[in-house]
């Protein structure tokens, strides 16, 4: 005997979006706002939500809107299904309309040139482009906000198709009145006691921190920040100094602030990445294109 096919799933995504606005709110009010629905109606969908799921996720207290054990066993569940129908349509679309092509980069990098090339080789082709943030082109890539992105390392490359197209050196930012403003070169020996701007990011404080350091100690302690880019304003105000690539160009664009080569470090990479299972065929064309015009540009 064949195997029984499995029973329909009627499970609303919709409704399944509701649910994981509320769980990040907590609080019927804001979430409903947020999803520019009243709260009455937020409450019905929650309601066939917990029908169709045949569990009581929430519980409603009198500080707000608690999980229950189905509800946190969900969360992580709903999330990844709306994230897996998001990236089905993406495909799928995508694999109707193989002459569409988005092209990220981010702070400082330059794209024009392969950009305009694409465009000349492929003028039935729209071709777009979007700036992102230092720390978001992974998720950009897989959540298909951007087809191919040309950006720096490190970052987690997992799932993701990466070329690297030049290295740029490391240089100290400094303040222009600092002790080693003007000297030809620096070592790490020379910041050994010097503050440096930390992130959330493990992988991002590792290779712009240079944490551990060669010898295996940390590296000094600095101000935490959000956005990498607000790290100029603190070295301005002398809060800190910072290692940047070559190519980012606080020092030409402030007269406040200059840079150093800093000696004995690793280059920085930047490379451009896309979906390992992408086949586009513009973005196949666009790696050849960005290998061509991209290599060594600063």
């Amino acid at each position: 005997m064949p195997d029984s096919p499995p029973p329909p799933v009627n499970l609303d995504l919709r409704l399944v979006q509701c649910f994981t606005v509320l769980a990040e709110h907590r609080h019927f009010g804001r979430a409903a706002a947020a999803l520019h629905t009243t709260q009455p109606s937020l409450s019905r969908q929650i309601h066939r939500l917990e029908q169709q799921l045949g569990v009581r996720l929430l519980d409603r207290t009198p500080r707000g809107t608690e999980l229950t054990e189905a509800g946190e066993t969900f969360l992580p569940l709903a999330r990844a299904l709306l994230r897996s129908a998001t990236q089905a349509m993406a495909r799928t679309r995508a694999a109707a309309r193989p002459t569409r092509i988005t092209i990220g980069y981010t702070t400082n990098l330059i794209v024009t040139s392969a950009v305009r090339e694409l465009r000349h080789r492929h003028p039935d082709a729209e071709v777009r482009t979007v700036h992102l943030g230092w720390n978001e082109p992974r998720d950009a890539l897989l959540d298909h906000r951007a087809d191919a992105v040309v950006t720096r390392l490190p970052f987690r490359t997992g799932g993701l198709r990466v070329t690297v197209l030049y290295d740029e050196p490391r240089v100290l930012v400094v303040p222009v009145d600092h002790h080693l403003a003007g000297k030809e070169s620096v070592t790490l020996d020379d910041i050994a006691d010097e503050p440096l701007p930390r992130v959330s990011d493990p992988d991002w404080n590792a290779f712009w921190r240079i944490d551990p350091r060669p010898g295996g100690g940390p590296a000094p302690g600095g101000p935490l920040i959000d956005d990498v880019e607000d790290k100029a304003e603190l070295v301005a105000a002398g809060q800190a100094v910072a290692i940047i690539p070559d190519g980012e160009h606080i020092g030409r664009l402030r007269p406040d602030l200059t840079t150093i080569p800093l000696e004995g470090v690793e280059p920085s990479q930047v490379v451009l990445a896309t979906r390992a299972d992408d086949r586009n065929r513009l973005v196949a064309a666009f790696r050849k294109i960005a290998e061509a015009h991209l290599r060594g540009t600063r």
